[in-house]
């Protein structure tokens, strides 16, 4: 097999191939490893390899639904033992995790060979991908650009043809993000259908999920199935599919009542591409026989976006903290995380306990909503991925804060609740080009991003669905019902063309 036929091949049609004798999983592992040594030094998507780990696998028996298929993980919350998990920090290079995470260890059993980890923001804090500790990935589709974030390395990796499916997580978007700056499918399930464990109860107070992203709907269905169904000690168990999600993906989902909204929920601008992506997506709905109509969730999206800011608020400062119980400096977290440190350090637990109180308000919000709709269909992003410091504070607003911070002033202005205004303005700011995601993450539903529409630059810019608590089996049924008006398997880019005279979905 050569990389223009790996190319052509999603992990379920590698992993047939291997499965008949066509080639071998060291072959696969060393195209993998070829073509990321390629496009390294342009998108820096893998942050760290693994091939003596990955030389081991291949030493055993490989056994499982994706044996000898090459596999990326991402270097935050994915341990795996004996190699450190940094979150993208330099404060948290000496964390050493002494056993796999569920996720791993349920990866490494399907067969998968990890050769490597991707690449994050520091903590998975952003929507781009572009820690000091790692530096900036970049996008695929136009190297200016990022993938995305925080599994902005996972992305790239998969958009650049190293792997056909690397693993991610999404706290606030991480997988939906990056999968539509990518033009890959990303799928983030409902909370509790996989574990975090065992090393973590609920990442983020549970708005974090496991999944991966891909280039085929049907590889995240059968990820799903990997992945999915609790282990000893998780907070709580929810109910299992009727069948596989690879069976179910392929069931027929009936007529589905789909609501859209392209106005974004924070009152900040949407691009005109952002809403050209959504209408697309409401004309392939409809031709599918799906009826749909304006409608959006009755919930305060400012109220929702402070909610979310208070998970950084409550999370960094315990991030920090095990990173300085590791021996981290000061200095080793970055200027975003320390002001994050400061402000996070002045809120209450009962100020806290208030903010994700609220989120029950959202999640209850939502199920009205899903009363009459299946789903709600909205922009992934605000607009096209961003420009590399696009989104970044200007560099004076950048010194000024990190001399407040130093000095000591803005943790006594913190002290003193005089920055409400300004946790009130980071939120909104934060979030202004990603302004959707964040719904699912605090109400635990299950959502996704289907890569549907290109702009007239031709970057890709993906859609969400975001569907009723545990639906996963709907939003696949949808998505692969696209997939087969408006497939996307086909559609690479620029970098991936370079290695790759053939240009077709392969089915084995």
């Amino acid at each position: 097999m050569d990389f223009a036929e790996y190319l052509q091949c999603d992990a379920s049609a590698l992993a047939q191939h291997v499965a008949r004798g066509d080639v071998t999983p060291a072959e696969l592992l060393r195209l993998a490893l070829d073509r990321n040594a390629v496009v390294h030094g342009r998108i820096n998507a893998v942050c760290r390899l693994l091939e003596p780990q990955a030389g081991a696998q291949l030493a055993g028996p490989l056994a499982g639904p994706l044996a000898g298929v090459p596999f990326l993980i991402k270097d935050g919350v994915q341990d795996y033992a004996g190699v450190p998990t940094s979150f993208g920090s330099r404060s948290m290079r000496n964390y050493v995790p002494t056993e796999h995470a569920a996720v791993v260890r349920r990866y490494l059993d399907a067969g998968l060979v990890v050769f490597g980890k991707t690449n994050l923001p520091e903590f998975a804090l952003k929507g781009v991908t572009d820690s000091r500790l790692y530096g900036r990935s970049s996008n695929p589709w136009d190297l200016a650009r990022t993938p995305g974030g925080s599994s902005g390395g996972a992305a790239a990796a998969v958009a650049a043809g190293i792997v056909p499916m690397a693993a991610g997580n999404d706290g606030g978007g991480s997988i939906r993000i990056p999968a539509a700056c990518c033009g890959l499918f990303g799928l983030r399930p409902s909370r509790g259908r996989v574990s975090s464990g065992p090393a973590i109860g609920e990442v983020w107070f549970g708005a974090s999920s496991e999944g991966v992203l891909s280039r085929s709907v049907r590889d995240s269905a059968l990820a799903l199935d990997i992945l999915q169904g609790a282990e000893a000690g998780d907070p709580f168990v929810i109910a299992p599919p009727a069948a596989s999600y690879v069976e179910l993906m392929r069931r027929d989902p009936g007529k589905l009542r789909i609501g859209f909204s392209t106005t974004s929920p924070i009152g900040t601008p949407v691009h005109s591409e952002a809403v050209a992506a959504v209408r697309r997506a409401v004309g392939l709905l409809r031709g599918l026989g799906h009826e749909v109509e304006e409608a959006a969730p009755d919930i305060d999206g400012q109220a929702l976006a402070q909610s979310f800011l208070h998970i950084y608020l409550g999370q960094v400062p315990a991030m920090v903290a095990r990173g300085r119980a590791l021996g981290a400096r000061a200095g080793d977290v970055e200027l975003m995380s320390r002001l994050l440190l400061t402000l996070g350090s002045a809120v209450s637990g009962a100020r806290l306990t208030a903010q994700l109180a609220k989120w029950n308000d959202f999640g209850r919000g939502l199920a009205r909503f899903h009363a009459r709709y299946d789903m709600l269909l909205t922009p992934t992003l605000a607009g096209p991925p961003l420009k590399h410091g696009e989104g970044d504070p200007p560099q004076g607003e950048q010194f000024v804060l990190d001399l407040l911070q130093r000095s000591g002033v803005l943790g006594l202005l913190a002290r003193l609740g005089l920055l409400e205004g300004t946790v009130n303005r980071i939120a909104r700011d934060s979030l202004r080009f990603v302004p959707f995601t964040q719904l699912a993450n605090l109400t635990g539903t299950p959502a996704m991003s289907v890569p549907l529409y290109w702009t007239t630059d031709g970057l890709p810019l993906g859609v969400q669905f975001v569907g009723r608590f545990g639906a996963e089996n709907q939003l696949l049924q949808l998505a692969h019902q696209l997939e087969g008006v408006a497939p996307w398997f086909d559609k690479l880019a620029p970098m991936a063309r370079e290695g790759s005279t053939k240009s077709a979905v392969a089915t084995a």
